[in-house]
């Protein structure tokens, strides 16, 4: 684990992990983009949270309010208390994510298994079915901090500013307007291909080794300056839902430092469905 990581308490390795199996205070929560993986097997003692229910409303495009993100948090038996430990596939874009929206909802103490299940499978680590049982607790959230999310508005206010850093993590194709459909995806589509004007493209894969783990502060340091992202501007991030931008979020606030970073989830599913919106190729 590097030194030089603005909050190295956010990130865990496997070995951390491995030794709190047991630990009543820790509750280990797995998030993947493959909602069967957990099923397949997952570390012991952990919790499967799926994107495609547990955080979603039901009726709008929206995650839970506060009151559905307390009845999860006492479902999976957590307290305020409680330090909540991610990690997932795709080298935890989906954790990512999930760590993001606790954030939000103002959980304390929250960390990422650095790497994800690729890091634990490589480091030989063993998986289980069993599906544990927790009491429930009574979980109390704070209100939604709503200054690391950004809204479209809030988006299309600043295009044009000098002091805002749009960072467009999707695939380079994605980008340019090449790709308008990813494969398998079809909740995610848009009607344009493109970018929002003024963002910078910088795939949230780049700051991920082969093996799922972050790069070092400095690499990292150097592929957002490279694009002329840097910590004293307004940094906006986004994707397709928000999940892989989530990541790049994860990079930029936790293991960088930066203290303006807001992460756009509604993303180019929203805005290249926009009326009026105004994109680049």
């Amino acid at each position: 684990m590097a030194d030089t990581y603005a909050h190295p308490e956010s990130l865990v390795d496997t070995q951390w992990v491995a030794d709190h199996l047991n630990d009543p205070q820790v509750r280990i929560v797995e998030a993947d983009e493959d909602p069967l993986l957990y099923e397949v097997g997952h570390i012991a003692g952990a919790v499967k949270l799926d994107w495609h229910v547990d955080v979603q409303d039901p009726l709008r495009r929206d995650f839970v309010d506060k009151a559905g993100f307390e009845a999860l948090c006492s479902r999976y038996a957590i307290t305020p208390a409680t330090t909540v430990v991610f990690y997932g596939d795709r080298n935890n874009w989906y954790a990512a994510y999930s760590f993001w929206l606790f954030k939000m909802y103002g959980h304390g103490s929250l960390k990422l298994m650095n790497g994800g299940r690729t890091k634990w499978e490589l480091d030989g680590r063993p998986y289980t079915q069993t599906v544990p049982a927790y009491a429930p607790t009574d979980y109390t959230a704070k209100a939604p901090d709503l200054t690391i999310r950004a809204f479209r508005r809030q988006v299309e206010d600043g295009l044009g500013s000098a002091g805002r850093g749009l960072v467009d993590v999707r695939s380079p194709d994605e980008y340019s307007g090449k790709l308008l459909h990813m494969v398998n995806y079809p909740q995610e589509g848009a009607t344009r291909g493109g970018h929002i004007p003024g963002a910078r493209s910088i795939p949230w894969a780049k700051a991920a080794r082969e093996d799922g783990t972050f790069k070092s502060a400095e690499e990292l340091t150097q592929l957002y300056a490279s694009e002329g992202i840097t910590p004293e501007k307004e940094i906006v991030t986004y994707c397709r839902i928000g999940e892989r931008s989530a990541h790049s979020w994860f990079v930029l606030t936790q293991l960088l430092g930066y203290p303006q970073v807001r992460n756009y989830d509604g993303s180019w599913t929203e805005w290249g469905n926009l009326v009026g919106a105004p994109i680049e190729k």
